[in-house]
């Protein structure tokens, strides 16, 4: 069985961005089953139409990377109720031209933390209807995590037992989605 390519998005540009630290602790649940590799975003100019005739190559090793991924795993804040804007400027520029749309067809999974009780629910809506509408399968299921100064352990893992199973699930129903629908199509 080939491994899946996963592109990890963080939808922060803060350097201590604990949803930076929260994605860092993911990749290890992952496994074996996957090959994850972390892609920025925050390095890519506003979209602006009027750069499509010659995309700076920032945005082009951006749509490479997320092209070559056989499923996402989004990890992100929430700014103001919503997605933050280094993210949807990220969605935006792998969205056009709609033809060569990077979003199309992949599989997602959604997560984020926040210092709050509800995590970062209203924002993963958003992105949950933003993504679906550009093709995306969005995997089903909910991961708020309220972040807490012990969530990560010292040496970078969820620390939180019930935390870490949960996630855990969470993960291994992505990883099992994302399988069946990069799996080659059988020869009859």
């Amino acid at each position: 069985m080939n491994k899946l390519k996963v592109a990890v998005i963080v939808g922060s540009n803060r350097r201590d961005s604990i949803n930076r630290k929260l994605a860092g602790a993911l990749v290890p649940l992952l496994g074996e089953r996957a090959d994850a590799g972390f892609v920025q975003i925050d390095d890519l100019p506003m979209y602006n139409a009027d750069l499509e005739g010659s995309r700076p190559e920032t945005v082009n090793r951006f749509t490479s990377e997320v092209a070559a991924a056989d499923a996402i795993l989004v990890v992100t804040p929430e700014h103001n109720r919503s997605l933050p804007a280094v993210l949807k400027n990220a969605i935006d520029w792998g969205s056009k031209p709609s033809d060569h749309n990077v979003w199309k067809g992949k599989v997602v999974v959604i997560t984020g933390t926040s210092p709050g009780a509800i995590g970062t629910a209203v924002g993963q809506q958003h992105l949950r209807q933003i993504l679906g509408d550009l093709g995306s399968l969005i995997v089903g299921g909910e991961a708020y995590i309220a972040f807490k100064p012990d969530l990560i352990g010292a040496d970078g893992r969820i620390a939180i037992e019930g935390t870490r199973a949960f996630l855990q699930a969470y993960l291994d129903n992505f990883l099992s989605i994302a399988g069946k629908i990069a799996a080659p199509a059988s020869v009859a």
